[in-house]
């Protein structure tokens, strides 16, 4: 077994570890750099009641925290399955420099995980959405953009 293979041992065995634990669905993510594991994290959605806590977000944020950074440059993700659009969008954010995933969407669907549904809402207009969008208050909502663009000591990302 080669180094990318025994990371993703490591992802498949954090999703065996947290479906056995009843911490929620079989999802693992290990995240590796440098040649080091730095993030672990598994699906803990139905044990937090946190629909957010998949396997990619629990790992991104323990290995933010590790490495105490807001971002994942120099990492590689290794993912027990094809991230769902919300993992995507947080690796996106997090800008890890590669992604290994081992099932796909189409493994994940045959057992009850569909995300199609998601990817067929984003280009429908808001108004046909299954959860309607309607945008309110915008002159509201601009203040702390506007504030944001004259702020000298922020931190970008």
């Amino acid at each position: 077994m080669n180094d990318k293979e025994k990371f993703m041992k490591a992802a498949v065995n954090e999703a065996l570890k947290g479906m056995r634990n009843n911490e929620g669905g079989p999802f693992g993510c290990v995240i590796v750099k440098d040649g080091k594991i730095v993030g672990r994290g598994h699906n803990i959605v139905t044990s937090t009641n946190d629909p957010t806590a998949h396997a990619e977000v629990t790992a991104i944020r323990n290995a933010c925290e590790n490495l105490g950074s807001f971002q994942l440059e120099g990492c590689e993700i290794f993912t027990s399955c094809e991230p769902c659009p919300m993992c995507l969008g947080a690796i996106y954010w997090a800008r890890p420099d590669k992604v290994y995933y081992g099932s796909n969407q189409i493994d994940a669907a045959n057992i009850g995980f569909d995300d199609a549904f998601i990817y067929k809402e984003i280009p429908l207009p808001y108004h046909e959405r299954s959860i309607p969008f309607e945008q309110l208050a915008r002159d509201i909502a601009l203040e702390p953009f506007n504030e944001w663009k004259d702020k000298e000591d922020k931190t970008e990302y």
